[in-house]
């Protein structure tokens, strides 16, 4: 598995709230478990103390996200080095579950699940994988939604870096939003040309009296 994986950990936790819509989709122990996908072991671990603890690096990884959207990747850097000492990793060795063309284990490094409370592990992952992430496609990966009102997280993969939304849902949305603006441009700025031209012919028609 590849350790950039665990960026998806810290987008899935900063979209569980939309700021703009006061909207918070992780009120309950269900909420959060259902973060960690496939990982039952540290779901199992989540207690009612751990939604707090999930808020609270929720909106320090949201700020990781800003800084490197508005172009302050120094900043970006520094607040994901403060969650990466508060939250230390523990790489392991794994080749349980897949095998290579020979029949053999896949060996790989993966982050361990067996820290002191879940909060504190999914932290780790998604601390850890959003620094693979910066550091091997640049900071300016790390982007939020240009559709307003969602600002939703995202990692910028495209061969030319030009990913703005979160979603094909939210870049349509934008797209008709645009159009819709420019036809109103045109048709304010034709009606403001037939006022125009109809101020000019009242004027030559009294000219002419």
């Amino acid at each position: 598995m590849e350790l950039v994986h665990y960026s998806d950990f810290a987008v899935r936790l900063v979209n569980t709230e939309e700021p703009a819509r006061n909207n918070d989709a992780l009120t309950s122990v269900e909420d959060v478990r259902a973060l960690f996908g496939p990982s039952v072991q540290m779901a199992r671990r989540v207690t009612d103390t751990d939604v707090t603890r999930f808020r609270n690096v929720r909106g320090r990884l949201r700020a990781v996200f800003e800084a490197a959207d508005s172009g302050d990747h120094a900043l970006a850097v520094d607040l994901l080095n403060s969650l990466l000492m508060e939250f230390p990793v523990s790489p392991q060795v794994s080749g349980h579950d897949t095998l290579g063309e020979d029949g053999r284990p896949d060996w790989h490094i993966h982050l361990a699940e067996h820290p002191s409370n879940a909060s504190a592990g999914y932290a780790a992952m998604a601390s850890m994988g959003l620094a693979f992430a910066l550091t091997e496609h640049g900071p300016d990966r790390l982007g939020l939604c240009q559709a307003p009102p969602c600002r939703n997280a995202y990692l910028d993969t495209s061969t030319n870096r030009s990913r703005r939304y979160c979603s094909d849902r939210c870049a349509t949305r934008a797209n008709v939003a645009a159009y819709r603006a420019r036809k109103r441009l045109e048709a304010e700025t034709s009606a403001r040309s037939g006022r125009t031209a109809d101020t000019a012919q009242d004027s030559r028609a009294l000219s002419e009296r």
